[in-house]
């Protein structure tokens, strides 16, 4: 009868909880243990084993927040338990369930063997099966006393995220350390159990739920409950039945990839990372020992790269795992980096270091990208994965949308150039699987493309902060490959559910554009020195390996292949999903900046050599040009010449009155308040003025900004509805400079902050600049800079990777209303027909865009995003000085928003020597860019080239490679060729004709002649 099902539950529940799981392992002795608490970082595994160990009583407090604790465990197995299963117990004092944000330890053995990793699931450690009794056992665990910053109390401050002033205290305290013995038939009838009860509170009313809970009564008719494990195969024989039921031959199927998602930092620091991805790969090579059926996917090659310095003895396992097809490296990444806020080249180098380091230790090129976690998805990825030579693209962070439910789970997704990319959303809606019944379920049901397609994906495993997948994983697997009532279920490698996907979908549905997340809006934002390093390492390393290869094959210039892989490296490093969207907590943040000044002193020393060897030795200065636009006559592509000396004739012509200051040039007049606001800005040749009628630009704004739960990543919409306009100042001054550039210095007092401005209209440029130091001292607060625009902008047009992306600047449905925070690179501009302003930057990724309508005409309000003052995880973000370079472009359209910002990233440089020098690669051709200049990975001394379409439309020109070339071909993002006539580059003296759609991006290779 129905009314039985309560009792049936309830009866269930209690018997498996607080009888048959404690039965699992009925018989325990205590081993003996001693511990050495060491004093600062961790140290070798194998020094550690040579320590001298004192005794320790489990239960005593062990590990101040980051500190290492090494135990080592001894005992002898009874001759008793001969013939069983015997396993050793360790709780380091888990205080949650949580896997990977706590308390972990990494076992050995005493040769200095790995064993795997204990956890909160996952406290177990293999000592025989079957003991023969009488064996000595010797264990040491290397402790790590990571504080629990998320779980108890999440998001509020605390000074636990950075060793510099986390708490002495010891945090943990162990719960046992003991010997145990394994009983098989108790643990198969939990997972019996546990996979009924979650099937069955999926299912509707009928009798495959009744036969469930009447087979369950059954069961535990047939247990003793004082002799379980004598008993624990009768009641699994009432189970047989229920459990052999086969699926329906149109069941949701569902492709399991164990899974442990390792973020590379965040509520941890990098060396903690390293430790994390060998305890996770030690669990996981061993889960593949105990089921054979069992698959393993890890991506990143940054993560096996520290597997192989760090852990050559777990990488030794991962290699012959890899090998034997068991173990699968995915993503072809160099981590699963943030894929919003960094350059295209950065990308690109993404895709070239993760599969080089692949093909080259494992022989495996990854066929698809694997991104579960990344806060959004730039338009440009689709063209950029496919000539990298990926075929598919999986994530799963869209279904965290906070307003609009993504439209598909497999679909084509187009970029802005019109490549497509078949992509995977699996809807079971995480990354971190267990399998359960109503994990399984929810697959079935929301998965959009069922008309179709068969199957969804599944990465099972506790992920995050590491541990994987867990035996009883792997045993609801079994269970549920082929049950009644519930989606089918098998290991398979991603590569062949795409294929399968793909077959099934003929015509699959489009989505075009971005895929933005509707959530971590504020991540654009957060750590402004992390994103500020980014932005200017990453140029730096582009511009190295462009003065490297003009030096190399002009001069007897030896290219720094080493060097410049391993900066790169390091950079690319930094790009991981929660370190440059500024998620991390302090001590993460403190060392990328620290690592960001190592890089740029590295590239800066490289490019300084490079630059030395071009001009030779002299005394005259010399103007070099790395930006890819002619600047003081130099042209781009890596070229100098002598520096114009002759004294300055053009200047800005300044006047100052009660009302403010007037800067003017032969292109523009700009109007700046007493307040030091931007009152007007006017483009001399149409006449038109840029800033609307009775606003103010360059206006700062303060927002209080504590959103409802994620505070590094979040800003939420009602942020707006407390504002205020910095408008008081406490001092402001003109100045003309030596250049004739003229000059405004305004200084302001807000809140517990200062900062000061350089307002700077140069001669012949249309360009207002604006340097800004502040001083920054606020709490919860978001600071905006706001540029009221006269322009009737139907959309903005940001720069992302190798091209732009539109936004309309309405809200007339929920899915453009939840886009009230986005992303550019170096420009946005705003454009009507006839006329545009764009705003630039050297180090700002974040901006806002509305529009207000009057008698008077159409405001464009574009207002970018400096700084925010979040506490958790790091209470200090963006606290102190701090500096951005940005600009409005007057009377702008794309090709010149393009420039302008290009420009202001790239400094032109003087040196001196004795002579100028050609570029050695130029290109022509309107709205045809030069992206890099450099080597060939490989080493060969051949040079490679990249061009991009830049304006959104059809181009053709030539790249002028100026000197000697034997032949030319076109490759692929990874420099490997092109099979067929697609692959053709026809050359005349070096020059090379290419035509290229909107946004297009072609890599060309050359090989230099004597």
């Amino acid at each position: 009868m129905h009314d039985d099902i309560p009792l049936t539950l309830g009866r269930v529940k209690r018997v498996l909880e607080e009888r048959i799981r404690p039965a699992i392992h009925p018989v325990l002795i205590p081993l003996d243990v001693g511990w050495f608490q060491l004093p600062g970082e961790p140290i070798a595994p194998a020094d550690a084993l040579g320590l001298e160990y004192t005794d320790y009583q489990v239960g005593t407090p062990w590990g101040a927040a980051w500190g290492t604790t090494w135990f080592r465990l001894r005992g002898t197995v009874p001759s008793s338990w001969a013939g069983k299963r015997v396993e050793a117990l360790v709780d380091l004092g888990f205080d949650q369930t949580l896997t990977g944000f706590q308390c972990e330890g990494l076992v050995y053995r005493g040769n200095g063997t790995t064993v795997k990793a204990i956890n909160p699931r996952n406290q177990w450690i293999p000592v025989a099966d079957p003991a023969a009794g009488e064996e000595s056992v010797e264990y040491f665990i290397e402790a790590a006393a990571n504080p629990v910053l998320l779980g108890h109390h999440p998001f509020q401050p605390t000074a636990e995220g950075d060793i510099r002033t986390s708490s002495s205290r010891k945090i943990y305290a162990t719960g046992r350390m003991d010997l145990a013995i394994f009983e098989p038939e108790v643990h198969e009838l939990a997972l019996d159990l546990e996979v009924l009860l979650e099937l069955q509170a999926e299912l509707p009313q009928g009798p495959r739920r009744m036969r469930i809970l009447q087979a369950m009564d059954k069961a535990l008719d047939g247990l003793d409950l004082q002799h379980i494990t004598e008993t624990a195969p009768d009641a699994r024989t009432e189970l047989v039945e229920v459990l052999s039921r086969r699926a329906d031959e149109s069941a949701h199927h569902i492709s399991a990839v164990g899974h442990s998602h390792i973020d590379s930092a965040w509520l941890w620091p990098v060396r903690e990372t390293i430790r994390k991805v060998a305890r996770t790969c030690s669990s996981m090579v061993e889960m593949l020992g105990m089921d054979k059926d069992f698959l393993y996917g890890m991506s990143s090659a940054q993560q096996y790269a520290w597997l192989k310095e760090h852990r050559p003895e777990v990488y030794d396992k991962v290699k012959e795992a890899v090998a034997s097809g068991r173990f699968l490296p995915l993503g072809g990444m160099w981590v699963e980096s943030d894929t919003v806020m960094p350059s295209g080249e950065s990308l690109v180098r993404q895709f070239h270091y993760g599969q080089k380091f692949f093909r080259e230790e494992f022989g495996v090129t990854c066929a698809g990208v694997w991104l579960p976690d990344s806060f959004g998805y730039s338009p440009a990825l689709p063209q950029l994965m496919r000539r990298a030579g990926f075929e598919w693209f999986f994530t799963q962070k869209i279904s965290w949308n906070q307003q609009n439910t993504f439209p598909h789970h497999s679909f084509l997704w187009e970029g802005i150039d019109g490549s497509r990319v078949f992509s995977h959303f699996p809807p079971m809606d995480t990354y971190n699987a267990q399998l359960s019944g109503e994990e399984v379920a929810r697959a079935a049901r929301q998965f959009r493309e069922s008309r179709h397609a068969t199957g969804s994906i599944a990465p099972v495993g506790w992920g995050d902060g590491g541990g994987g997948t867990t035996r009883e994983m792997t045993g609801k697997a079994r269970r549920l490959a082929d049950l009644e009532g519930s989606p089918t279920v098998r290991w398979e490698h991603p590569d062949a559910f795409f294929a399968r996907a793909k077959a099934e979908l003929e015509n699959p549905p489009v989505w075009v554009g971005e895929l933005y997340l509707e959530l971590h809006r504020a991540t654009l934002t957060s750590q402004h020195r992390t994103k500020q390093g980014n932005r200017r390492t990453e140029l730096l390393l582009v511009e190295a390996e462009l003065w490297s290869a003009t030096a190399a094959v002009s001069s007897r210039f030896a290219y720094p292949y080493a060097e410049i892989d391993a900066l790169w490296k390091q950079v690319l490093l930094h790009q991981f999903h929660d370190i440059l969207p500024g998620t991390s907590i302090a001590w993460v943040h403190r060392e990328v900046v620290a690592e960001y000044a190592t890089v740029t002193q590295r590239a800066e020393a490289i490019i300084a050599a490079a630059q030395a060897a071009l001009v030779g030795t002299g005394d005259t200065p010399i103007t070099l040009n790395a930006a890819p636009f002619t600047r003081s006559g130099v042209r781009t592509g890596a070229g100098a010449a002598v520096a114009d000396l002759a004294p300055v004739t053009d200047t800005v012509t300044a006047t100052e009155s009660p009302e403010g200051f007037v800067l003017t040039n032969e292109l523009v007049t700009v109007a700046i308040s007493r307040e030091g606001l931007i009152t007007s800005a006017i483009d001399h040749l149409s006449g038109r003025e840029t800033i609307a009628a009775g606003k103010d630009a360059n206006l700062m704004q303060l927002h209080q900004d504590f959103p409802n739960k994620w505070d590094a990543w979040d800003v939420d919409k009602y942020y707006r509805n407390q504002v205020t306009d910095l408008r008081e100042l406490d001092a402001i001054t003109l100045a003309t400079d030596a250049d004739g550039t003229a000059r405004v210095v305004v200084e302001r007092s807000f809140s517990a902050s200062t900062l000061r401005q350089d307002l700077t209209l140069a001669p012949g440029s249309r360009v207002l600049q604006i340097e800004q130091a502040t001083d920054w001292h606020e709490t919860e607060k978001f600071l905006k800079v706001a540029f009221p625009l006269d322009i009737r902008a139907e959309h903005t047009i940001a720069e992302t990777q190798f091209g732009y992306q539109k936004r309309v600047t309405h809200v007339n449905t929920s899915w453009e209303g939840a886009k009230f925070e986005t992303s550019m690179h170096r420009f946005v501009l705003a454009e009507e027909p006839g006329f545009g302003a764009a705003l630039i930057n050297d180090s700002i990724y974040g901006f806002d865009v509305t529009r207000d309508s009057t008698e008077a005409g159409v405001t464009t309000n574009v207002r970018l995003s400096l700084l925010r003052a979040p506490r958790f995880p790091d209470p200090e973000t963006d606290q102190g000085l701090q500096s951005h370079r940005y600009g409005l472009v007057i009377g702008a359209d794309i090709a010149s928003a393009t420039e302008a910002g290009a420009l202001m990233n790239s400094a032109e440089r003087t040196v001196t020597g004795a002579h100028g020098f050609d570029p050695l690669v130029t290109v022509e051709g309107t709205g045809i860019m030069l992206s890099s200049v450099k080597l060939a990975g490989d080493r060969s001394g051949d040079l490679v080239v990249r061009v991009y379409e830049s304006l959104g439309r059809r181009a053709a020109g030539t790249v002028n490679v100026h000197r000697p070339v034997e032949c030319a071909s076109v490759t692929t993002l990874l420099e490997d060729p092109i099979e067929g006539p697609g692959g053709m580059a026809e050359h005349t003296d070096g020059s090379v004709a290419i035509a290229l759609t909107a946004f297009e991006v072609r890599t060309l290779r050359f090989r230099l002649g004597g």
